[in-house]
Formats: structure tokens, C-alpha cells, sequence
């Protein structure tokens, strides 16, 4: 049997040349929205319709959504680079700095400008090492009228023709 060692380093370099998107999973719990920045979210199944995303352990917003059982996906357009920001960082109070709406039903945030967002409900979470793997059955979903592309980073940087770095 070959036993290869990968370091931590190489692995991130490794992967980070595969392109994602980026999106901001939300939920609402006592009236108080909660969201982080998430580059590990995908559709998992069309039938029944489910998506995948896997949070970090240590988020203080998905110990929030553990708790709800219910999440809401928007998908950034490639123009909402800041609001990737907001949601990749530890400030307390990140729905001050953006514009969002109740997802119809179950109300959780949805940021205007996404390029789509899907509601949904956890069906399972399993471990994933570091992080965990969530399974939401998706229940309501929406797309923006405009496209404007999508944000992406890549190789540990935003990517793509509408995103410029500073």
C-alpha cells in the first residue's frame, strides 16, 4: 500500500486552481439575520432537488443555521465583490452593509444584486474533517432578471472578467 503525505500548503495550492463561485448561505433566527461567505456549495441532486455547502466547524453563522434547520443561498453576480467581503469577515453586524429580502415562506435573507438564490431545509450534515457537509432539500427558488456574470476566485483571489483587483 502507498502512503503519500500531502501537506496542508500543497493541498490549498493544489485546489485552488479549480475556479468557484461564490455565495453567502443566510438564515433568520429571532428576527435577527445571520450569513457567512461560502465557496463550497453545490447542486447535489435534481430529484428530489438538493444542494450541498460545507461550513467550517468554528463559523458562529453556521452554528446559527444548525440550530434554525433552515438556510437560504444567494449566489454573488461578479459586481458584488464587496459583499463577498462583508460575508467572508468576523463583523458582528453584516446585514447593516448590504440590502436583502425575506425569502418568501420561510423568511430567511436573500441579498439583492445575487445572481440566484435557492431556499432550503437540512436534511443531513455529516463530518467532513475541519469543516462540515450540509444537505438542504431545496424549497423555493429565484433568479436576478440582469446577469451580469458571476464572482469566482480562483488560486486564492477574485477572478473573472467583471472583477478587477485593487
Amino acid at each position: 500500500m502507498t502512503r503519500t503525505i500531502v501537506d496542508q500548503h500543497a493541498f490549498r495550492d493544489t485546489l485552488g486552481r479549480f475556479a468557484t463561485g461564490i455565495a453567502v448561505i443566510c438564515t433568520v433566527e429571532d428576527g435577527e439575520p445571520h450569513g457567512f461567505a461560502c465557496q463550497s456549495f453545490t447542486a447535489l441532486s435534481l430529484s428530489p432537488p438538493q444542494v450541498l455547502f460545507c461550513p467550517a466547524r468554528t463559523s458562529r453563522a453556521w452554528a446559527v443555521i444548525a440550530r434554525t434547520r433552515s438556510f437560504a443561498v444567494s449566489v454573488l453576480a461578479g459586481d458584488q465583490r464587496p459583499v463577498s467581503g462583508v460575508f467572508g469577515s468576523k463583523a458582528e453586524r453584516k446585514f447593516d452593509a448590504v440590502e436583502w429580502f425575506p425569502a418568501p415562506g420561510s423568511g430567511n435573507p436573500v441579498l439583492a444584486g445575487s445572481l440566484a438564490w435557492v431556499d432550503a431545509e437540512i436534511t443531513s450534515v455529516a463530518d467532513g474533517g475541519d469543516h462540515e457537509v450540509v444537505i438542504g432539500r431545496v424549497l423555493r427558488v429565484g433568479v436576478a432578471d440582469a446577469d451580469p456574470g458571476p464572482l469566482l476566485y480562483y488560486r486564492g483571489r477574485y477572478a473573472g472578467a467583471l472583477v478587477s483587483d485593487p
